[in-house]
């Protein structure tokens, strides 16, 4: 009768060989796609927040003006130049268009609203800034309008 005994250095290699398969098929997928998601999902972020600024426009002057509390600007002024800005810039991001500067842009109202507005939500922010740094560092890749007008 043979018994069959389990042998530990045989299955750590069967697990190490199978981790590295999915470490090289992870290292084929094309930085380019992982750059359309970070750009539609950090834009979505921004959109939405310029859209419910919309909704009500009159409740988002009050929050400039009684929480948000911006340093040297008008409520009034501050929350058009949000709205206006959480529509431009994410549609830019989106189309892949003017990518570094949309994404720098972005990153400086995030700047703002860690600083000036919600210190504490860093982790947020972070969330944010992050995807915002690489697009601003490397560009909109591949699927974007830069790409086709060939700027950098």
């Amino acid at each position: 009768m043979t018994s069959t005994t389990f042998d530990p250095l045989r299955h750590d290699n069967s697990l190490i060989a199978r981790l590295d398969m999915l470490r090289t098929a992870a290292g084929r997928f094309p930085l380019s796609l992982i750059e359309l998601g970070l750009r539609l999902a950090v834009g979505a972020t921004f959109f939405r927040s310029g859209m419910n600024k919309l909704e009500s426009f009159d409740k988002a002057i009050t929050l400039f003006r009684d929480e948000y509390r911006l340093p040297l600007i008008d409520p009034r002024l501050a929350a058009h130049a949000a709205a206006y800005a959480e529509h431009l810039f994410p549609l830019l991001l989106a189309l892949g268009l003017c990518t570094r500067f949309a994404a720098l842009a972005l990153l400086g109202m995030t700047a703002v609203i860690e600083i000036f507005v919600y210190p504490d939500a860093w982790p947020t922010h972070l969330s944010w800034a992050a995807p915002l740094l690489l697009l601003a560092a490397r560009g909109g890749g591949r699927f974007s309008v830069d790409r086709a007008l060939t700027l950098p």
